[in-house]
């Protein structure tokens, strides 16, 4: 007996798909281009924000620093302040000592 084309059994090997055939050249090249244009200007828009946000933090950092410095000097100029009242109140103290009594004003 005879085979024909019509005893013969096809399983879904056989059956023709595109499936892994799908190449770049059934996409217009300016699609791609364009698409490419897009996530890049994305990205730019997305790093520039961050840039934004990181110099904002810089900038806050910078002014404590001189925050900081600005109350260090004052605070140096305080002790400062008072060791010259100290020094000058102990030489006045000396001045109005006599004997062995002092006498503070």
């Amino acid at each position: 007996m005879a085979t024909t084309k019509s005893t013969i059994i096809k399983g879904v090997q056989n059956i023709r798909t595109y499936a892994g055939r799908v190449d770049q050249s059934g996409q217009p090249y300016h699609y791609q281009v364009y698409l490419r244009i897009g996530a890049l200007e994305m990205e730019k828009a997305r790093r520039t924000k961050e840039r934004e946000s990181a110099m904002a933090r810089v900038n806050n950092i910078d002014a404590r620093f001189r925050e900081i410095e600005a109350e260090e000097n004052a605070l140096l100029k305080k002790i400062e302040n008072d060791r010259c009242e100290r020094k000058s109140a102990q030489t006045n103290e000396q001045k109005s000592t006599t004997g062995s009594f002092k006498i503070r004003y």
